[in-house]
């Protein structure tokens, strides 16, 4: 489990085959606390387990095909910039949202624009994820917690980001047209499980009960 707070920016060393999957070395800033074998970490936003740790600073880990295709993995390059952090501790402040590396679907970056300080990322999102978005809801994109400014008909939406958060993130490289992994907020697809019809433990929950309950 993560949060969105993205801890360093890493770059992409190389990509080397194994059966099955693609071996990324990264290379970042080390950790105080160094980085251990077979610690979940999350790479753009993807749950990644690390594999190996080859000197300070450098790590593996490994990628399936089916997470290459689903991901925006798959279009990474030699010296690639990669947003990482570390799996959450029971101890740590959760500044963002609870974020759980499992990316629903890439999205596209269709605009960018300012806003005042800011700026205004519009993404268009497939129909697996945009059921997902909502106003003001929780998003994490590639591995960044930021919140839904806007939601359009057409399936896109927008999310506003701070200089901070463009400086200390790859979203700030980010131009129209990219790729982008996007993660809606778990909570929303929770909430339409316990609203399936015949769900055993749900049998109980309605629309009637959640608006009761003010969740409507």
């Amino acid at each position: 489990m993560f949060t969105g707070l993205i801890q360093r920016v890493g770059t992409l060393q190389r990509r080397l085959r194994r059966d099955g999957g693609v071996c990324l070395e990264i290379a970042t800033e080390p950790w105080p606390d160094p980085l251990q074998h077979g610690e979940s970490i999350a790479v753009q936003g993807v749950c990644l387990t690390l594999t190996a740790s080859t000197r300070a600073g450098h790590f593996e880990v490994d990628v399936l095909d089916e997470t290459l295709d689903c991901t925006s993995l798959g279009q990474l390059r030699d010296g690639s910039r990669l947003n990482l952090e570390r799996a959450l501790r029971p101890s740590d402040r959760l500044g963002g949202h609870f974020v759980s590396g499992h990316v629903d679907a890439p999205g596209r970056l269709l605009a960018i624009r300012p806003r005042g300080r800011d700026v205004v990322f519009q993404i268009a999102a497939g129909p697996e994820a945009a059921r997902y978005i909502v106003y003001k809801g929780s998003i994490a994109v590639d591995g960044v917690s930021l919140t839904v400014s806007a939601v359009h008909e057409d399936g896109s939406f927008e999310v506003n980001l701070i200089p901070t958060t463009l400086a200390d993130t790859t979203l700030g490289e980010r131009r129209p047209g990219d790729l982008v992994n996007l993660e809606t907020d778990i909570l929303g697809k929770y909430v339409e499980r316990l609203l399936q019809p015949g769900g055993r433990a749900m049998a109980g929950v309605t629309l009637a009960t959640l608006s009761e309950a003010g969740f409507l």
